[in-house]
């Protein structure tokens, strides 16, 4: 007789799917959703502020005109005084530079106009009007510079002046006549802005 052992064999029952992680996701991120077009949506909606927008009408509405009458109702000629008004915003001041600082800010475009003059004199023809052209553009520069009110005035018409000799120079180049006094009259214009701020 053969003697069997029986097998012992676990058996284990199906544990249930744990679906409660999921779900919360799915949960938090609908919310999440919600929140963040809820949001959009308060940035997209126009704010009323108490000032009515005029809208257009697309159709044109007959509308009956009222007739005068010999005495004005009060009702009609009421206006109100608490009506809103957009608060009026003017920009700060701009600081007046000191000279120093204004010194400090010019002096680069100023050095290169008069590199830039030594080297036109040598040049002829296209190369020296493309200097020229160089030289324009730092002057528009410079006149955007808000100059110290102690000098404002004396720029302006230092840069204004510099920037027509710097016109007829760029004329006198490109119209191939002789350019030496147009280039003078640039190095003297230079010169005066260069006094303007102590240089």
């Amino acid at each position: 007789m053969s003697d069997q052992k029986p097998e012992a064999v676990w058996v284990f029952p199906d544990e249930p799917k744990k679906r409660g992680g999921r779900i919360a996701l799915i949960i938090g991120l609908v919310v999440a959703a919600l929140v963040v077009a809820a949001v959009v949506v308060l940035f997209l909606i126009p704010r009323g502020d108490g000032v009515p927008t005029p809208s257009a009408s697309p159709t044109a509405s007959k509308t009956a005109t009222p007739k005068p009458t010999a005495s004005p109702s009060p009702s009609s000629t009421a206006v109100p005084t608490d009506l809103p008004t957009a608060p009026v915003t003017t920009p700060p001041p701009v600081p007046d530079p000191s000279i120093d600082a204004f010194r400090g800010q010019v002096q680069p475009r100023l050095d290169d106009a008069s590199t830039g003059l030594e080297l036109v004199q040598g040049q002829s023809g296209d190369a020296a009007v493309q200097v020229v052209d160089s030289l324009q553009n730092d002057a528009q520069n410079l006149a955007s510079q808000p100059a110290p009110g102690s000098i404002a005035t004396q720029w302006g018409e230092a840069v204004n002046a510099y920037a027509a000799k710097l016109q007829s120079l760029r004329s006198a180049y490109s119209g191939g006549s002789d350019p030496s006094g147009a280039l003078g009259d640039t190095k003297a214009a230079l010169g005066q802005l260069r006094s303007l701020v102590g240089l």
